[in-house]
């Protein structure tokens, strides 16, 4: 039981976790106001403004920064931790999310969308654009911001 409640009072995950909440409601949210309909799946799908995975690592590296210190580790460790994800999030995901659209186009094209080779339709909002990226990264600096200073 110990454990549990240290996991649970700890402070920096739950920076982190709702960053990565926020993101994810403000995906519905955004998709509701331009599509003009309530996309739930949107709350657990990967893709799509803000990036929830920039969100969730950049407040992990500042929540750390903010109470371990900028010059620790600890923060380095988060901090490179973060680069990676959002470099893969604008850059190898949004890639393969490209290469499935162009894929599913040729499917629907040319094998009368048949898609029985692939089981399924390939999923083609796996990535992020650049500004995707940012804005995920600022949302979670704000709520680090808001929760340590």
């Amino acid at each position: 039981m110990k454990y549990l409640n240290e996991f649970l009072s700890n402070d920096i995950l739950w920076s982190a976790i709702i960053a990565w909440i926020v993101a994810q409601v403000l995906k519905v949210i955004l998709v509701f106001l331009d599509e003009r309909k309530i996309d739930l799946g949107r709350m657990f799908g990967s893709g799509g403004m803000p990036s929830s995975h920039s969100s969730f690592s950049v407040a992990l590296a500042s929540s750390v920064g903010f109470t371990e210190g900028f010059n620790t580790s600890l923060f380095a460790i988060c901090f490179c931790f973060a680069v990676i994800v959002m470099y893969d999030a604008a850059g190898v995901r949004r890639s393969a999310g490209q290469q499935a659209k162009i894929l599913n186009k040729i499917v629907e094209e040319w094998g009368k969308g048949d898609f029985s080779n692939t089981e399924k339709k390939l999923k083609e909002l796996v990535g992020h654009t650049p500004i995707e990226v940012v804005a995920g990264a600022v949302l979670g600096l704000i709520i680090s911001i808001i929760r340590f200073v």
